[in-house]
């Protein structure tokens, strides 16, 4: 019987195994693919507080070896089925095998919806991202493009406009999804121009992105759009499916709040999972480190 099970082995992951064991809690971290998260497809991390110009691999490497200081390593176990009511937590391997756990925190993340086109997989970390706060200081001065149309995509648009000299938005539609006040604010800048019913239908390039073909929805003609990068901003995918007949979500994230207890005792959300304005590796980091302690509280 462990006394705290931690699935995933991101950011929030690995802080939770870290303050855990450092609590004396016995610990098991559960990763169905490899360690590290979304970042380690990040060549370059510039926002973490006292890493500077790390790449996501060295990140996540980092991470791995502070929690293997403690006895702690992730095993690579792909989860069938989570019974989390009770005392007793299980967790059903697809091997068939169970594991027993006082305690379980969920740290599985979101993922990025991406848009399917060619060339996405390709030039993902070389010009094509899904994070503007992450890696647009990369682009300072250039000409960059936004893909959506709700609030993340606006946001994303006007703060890459205090850093590029260009910045297309390009969206599928007519009307936003997003709050006019953003929209309105948005409009004002100089260096940003509106791309509507629009979609990137190729991102083309040799050792990084430098173009975009982009389709009209109206019949019209695809146009070429020579940009350094492409932002992704049309939405998040939260990894719940696991737990969705069990917890509480709003809109398909884990009900938690800043002490990351979930709907039921025992159980906790940590990382980009969880229902949060602001999903960074700072806050992961956070989440994982209070959600190991709400945890010891539980236990006590």
């Amino acid at each position: 019987m462990t006394d705290v099970v931690i699935i995933g082995a991101g950011t929030a992951g690995f802080s939770a195994a870290i303050y855990a064991v450092r609590a004396g809690l016995s610990v098991r971290l559960l990763e169905n693919s490899l360690y590290g998260g979304q970042i380690v497809n990040s060549p370059d991390v510039d926002n973490y507080p006292g890493l500077p110009e790390i790449s996501g691999v060295e990140f996540a490497q980092k991470f791995y070896e502070h929690a293997s200081r403690f006895g702690v390593e992730p095993e690579t176990v792909s989860i069938s089925k989570a019974e989390l009511a009770g005392d007793v937590k299980r967790l059903t391997c697809e091997d068939g095998s169970v594991i027993e756990s006082r305690s379980v925190i969920i740290a599985t993340g979101a993922s990025h919806r991406k848009l399917g086109c060619p060339g996405e997989e390709e030039f993902t970390g070389r010009g094509v991202s899904y994070c503007a706060t992450c890696d647009g200081m990369f682009f300072r001065g250039k000409t960059v493009a936004v893909n959506g149309g709700g609030n993340t995509a606006v946001e994303d648009a006007l703060f890459l406009s205090n850093l590029c000299e260009k910045v297309y938005l390009i969206h599928r539609r007519e009307g936003f999804r997003a709050d006019n006040a953003g929209l309105n604010a948005l409009r004002a800048r100089k260096n940003v121009e509106f791309l509507l019913n629009k979609t990137v239908r190729e991102i083309k390039g040799s050792q990084k992105a430098e173009k975009l073909i982009v389709a009209d929805t109206t019949g019209r003609a695809d146009m070429e759009l020579p940009v350094s990068a492409l932002f992704v901003a049309v939405g998040f995918q939260p990894n719940t499916a696991l737990f969705a007949e069990q917890l509480e979500l709003e809109n398909g994230y884990i009900k938690a709040g800043e002490n990351c207890r979930t709907s039921l005792p025992g159980v906790f959300a940590a990382g980009d999972v969880r229902t949060k304005e602001v999903r960074q590796l700072v806050t992961a980091a956070a989440d994982g480190a209070v959600a190991a302690i709400e945890a010891g509280k539980y236990l006590a």
